[in-house]
């Protein structure tokens, strides 16, 4: 199958100051570590991990938003040219970002309507008929009514607004939606409701999902693959059934321990000591030997590649085939 989107070792790296000034020494922060994988058109990468792993500055080295300092990204075969050039305006295009928080996503000055039509405005898209009546079918696809084009973003619910970012982000036509946690400020409830949306446009469109999210439930429900992050790499990535039931990864088991369960199924919560360590300073060979209860001498001097597994998923772990 074809990718519509790959990343090659992808990497982003801030230089920051350790220590009190005038004592302060420059550092370097590793926020993403060569991060690789690749997307075909009309499926869903699920992306999880804690918070500070890396998943948003992913999204965003992906869409061009931030500048890589090593690695690559391809959309269709084509290389991301330097952000903000022709080039690149023609290629954003294909892809779309769907914000976490849609209420700051929208301007609360202007109406939706004219924020639906806003990107067409600015890649010159039709006359203003045209992108009206485009708007309003947008509106309709998303699931709202033509009324709530002329709207106000406060007079609408959280999943209404979610579903106005969606439209906007849907209306250039867009091969790639990279979703931000597009459903955790939302109500349980509506949370269905947009999910259950995004999988029929996915049908309808071929849509590409990018989807980040902390939600471990929901990502298994929409996901084609899923990729687990921590500090800045990813650790394990390969089809969700199995990834969910037979983690290959010490830390994607303590990750699936958490998941709620219900009645009979319940299994023991692995908690994890200590916190993540800091980018700043990560520790030797694997990142994540002080944490990880099946540590060896050799994790604290190697650090493990991505490798393939017998059963077709990717794990960075020495000893991956013992604990899956």
């Amino acid at each position: 199958m074809t990718a519509l989107l790959e990343v090659s070792n992808l990497a982003r790296t801030y230089d920051v100051r350790r220590g009190r000034w005038p004592f302060a020494r420059l550092a370097t922060l590793h926020a993403v570590d060569g991060v690789s994988f690749e997307l075909p058109a009309g499926r869903t990468l699920g992306l999880v991990g804690e918070s500070g792993c890396g998943k948003t500055t992913t999204a965003k080295l992906v869409l061009g938003l931030l500048p890589a300092s090593g690695g690559e990204v391809r959309v269709g075969g084509e290389a991301l040219p330097a952000a903000h050039s022709p080039h690149w305006r023609a290629l954003r295009r294909r892809m779309q970002m769907v914000y976490q928080d849609p209420l700051g996503a929208l301007d609360r000055r202007l109406s939706v309507g004219r924020q639906v039509m806003e990107p067409l405005v600015i890649h010159g898209a039709g006359s203003t008929a045209e992108r009206r009546d485009k708007a309003l079918a947008m509106l309709d696809a998303v699931g709202l009514a033509q009324h709530h084009f002329d709207r106000f973003p406060h007079e609408l619910s959280g999943g209404q607004r979610q579903r106005i970012v969606l439209a906007r982000a849907l209306i250039l036509d867009p091969q790639l939606l990279v979703c931000d946690e597009p459903i955790s400020a939302l109500d349980v409830s509506i949370q269905a409701q947009v999910v259950n949306l995004l999988l029929a446009l996915q049908q309808k469109l071929g849509l590409a999902y990018l989807f980040i999210s902390h939600d471990l439930r929901m990502v298994r429900q929409v996901s084609h693959e899923v990729a687990v992050m921590y500090l800045g790499r990813i650790v394990e990535q390969g089809d969700p059934d199995r990834l969910f039931a037979t983690p290959a990864h010490p830390y994607t088991q303590a990750l699936v321990s958490a998941i709620p369960t219900h009645g009979r199924a319940r299994k023991r919560r692995i908690v994890l000591p200590g916190e993540p360590p800091n980018p700043v300073d990560r520790p030797a060979g694997c990142a994540f030997h002080p944490r990880c209860p099946h540590a060896v001498e050799r994790c604290r001097i190697e650090t493990p590649a991505l490798r393939l597994l017998a059963d077709g998923r990717r794990a960075a772990c020495h000893l991956a085939e013992q604990i899956a």
